[in-house]
């Protein structure tokens, strides 16, 4: 018999603490505010608080998610958590997660895909559904805590970052609810964008510390201004070709959400409705991997969400660069 999976439930969290734009200029001694605003979008952000971590954000969405969707934690089967601001170098976050959430049947693992990693962490959730005839659920989980690395004397990246978490519940259905996906990488801008400090390459010595200073996020050369742009609109075409559809057939679509021009941008390009996107970075700032669950939740929320029958495409990119697509049905 074929499994689909679907997704059961969505869950996000974002911490307490408001940060206003003139908030974050006042740390970087610059006037960014009207740049954000007119450029990216962004007029504030949340910062978790001093006690918290990434994994206290993801196990806050989750408990969320498993409540709307009436499952218990100990039902789940498998979590797996896209991060690139961890708990730890090592163990995975994934396991604290597990541990916090009380989900002890659970198998675990990261991934690190960046700002992508969330809707590669998707995909993969959908196919072990596939071909684990036994599970039943399985948590997909984004966490972001970028403010733990912000360097306030780099305006380019202090006055993006923000911090927050999403998950999806995956369950298999009886209709189909995953349809196909597309993932591409681009690596030769490995060293353009990342954290350098703190892994095998760059640790965490006095010399190093001495003259790199602490791990932190750095912008080392630039992108080129179209990249999201020329590749966005293949990435899609690439999933939608395997799902048998046209970006026409899409209802709603959900992207990272790092900048709203660039979105924009998109729609215009793929010949699509502003109304059928949605964004978030406005009020949370750009909070990575999570950051397109985030914006579903959201929708769904305010009451716009899909519906069931509707189609729905998420694409994500980030630092490596990593790319990657998924459209489902919502059911």
């Amino acid at each position: 018999m074929q499994r689909n999976p679907v997704i059961l439930a969505t869950g996000s969290y974002v911490p307490e603490r408001v940060v206003t734009n003139a908030e974050v200029d006042a740390l970087l001694g610059a006037s960014t505010d009207q740049w954000l605003l007119e450029n990216v979008g962004i007029r504030e952000r949340r910062w978790m608080a001093p006690e918290q971590t990434t994994s206290d954000l993801i196990v806050a969405a989750a408990e969320r998610a498993l409540a709307r969707a009436g499952v218990k934690a100990d039902q789940i089967d498998l979590i797996i958590v896209s991060t690139d601001t961890p708990d730890y170098l090592s163990p995975s976050t994934s396991v604290v997660v597990q541990h916090k959430l009380g989900a002890a049947q659970a198998g675990c693992y990261d991934v690190n895909s960046a700002c992508a990693g969330w809707v590669t962490a998707l995909d993969q959730g959908a196919r072990y559904l596939l071909t684990e005839p036994t599970a039943r659920y399985v948590l997909v989980a984004g966490g972001y805590g970028m403010s733990r690395f912000l360097d306030f004397t780099d305006k380019k990246t202090a006055n993006l970052f923000a911090d927050g978490a999403g998950v999806a519940l995956l369950g298999a259905g009886e209709q189909p609810g995953f349809l196909a996906s597309k993932l591409l990488a681009v690596g030769s801008f490995h060293d353009a964008l990342g954290i350098y400090t703190g892994g095998a390459h760059r640790p965490c010595t006095p010399e190093n510390m001495a003259q790199f200073g602490g791990p932190k996020v750095e912008f080392v050369k630039k992108f080129p201004k179209t990249f999201n742009t020329d590749y966005w609109p293949r990435l899609m075409q690439g999933a939608l070709d395997k799902a048998g559809l046209t970006f026409a057939d899409v209802d709603h679509y959900y992207f990272t959400q790092l900048n709203l021009r660039t979105i924009e941008t998109m729609m215009e390009l793929i010949g699509q409705p502003i109304a059928k996107t949605h964004w978030v970075m406005d009020k949370w700032g750009y909070t990575g991997s999570p950051c397109v669950i985030m914006a579903l939740d959201d929708a769904i929320a305010q009451g716009k969400g899909p519906q069931p029958g509707e189609t729905i495409l998420f694409c994500a990119s980030g630092g490596g660069i990593t790319m990657a697509a998924s459209v489902w049905k919502w059911v």
